[in-house]
């Protein structure tokens, strides 16, 4: 009969590495929806649980499989409850990513922007977009409403949202269009 060999040898977690440190990783990528580099700390944290209780090995020596994914399993369960009891931390170059709270005098200002941009616009070019954006008409309904063939309207909608666009932009609501290259 052979003697397992020491559990806490260096040949030891080797050995368990390059026996299960694959199928483990493949497990635990699964379990963590593709984030390999947290799948590796867990595959870590399972290797050094396994270095620590020899009881994980077979009378013979070889590692448990069953054993290593029980200890993958509830360590990726711990990470994952850990994780929803925390609120996510953010480090201070990532500031701008975070959303702004609603603001609702910011709102108002941009609506009132974009009336006052829509009442510069002639009547045939407002009277187009609030049928087709304000009223939610299709095209045949906005044509109907509006005594004009359905061709015109598509016509109409696209100066008018040129035209908008225009006026946001006189009025520093949007930022001014870049150059176009030589």
């Amino acid at each position: 009969m052979q003697t397992p060999p020491e559990p806490r040898s260096d040949r030891s977690i080797r050995d368990l590495y390059e026996a299960h440190g694959a199928a483990l990783l493949g497990f635990l990528i699964r379990l963590t929806h593709g984030d390999r580099h947290r799948a590796e700390d867990l595959l870590q944290e399972t290797l050094i649980r396994a270095w620590r209780h020899p009881e994980g090995q077979t009378p013979t020596g070889e590692w448990s499989r069953a054993w290593l994914f029980t200890v993958a399993r509830r360590l990726a369960i711990d990470h994952a409850r850990a994780v929803q009891a925390r609120p996510s931390e953010l480090s201070d170059d990532r500031l701008t990513e975070r959303p702004v709270p609603f603001d609702e005098i910011e709102r108002l200002v941009d609506r009132h922007g974009v009336a006052t941009a829509l009442a510069a616009l002639p009547e045939r070019l407002r009277s187009v977009l609030v049928e087709i954006y304000f009223l939610d008409h299709s095209v045949a309904e906005a044509a109907r409403n509006l005594g004009i063939p359905d061709g015109t309207v598509k016509s109409r909608t696209f100066y008018a949202l040129r035209a908008l666009h225009e006026q946001l932009v006189a009025r520093e609501m949007l930022p001014t269009p870049a150059e176009p290259p030589p």
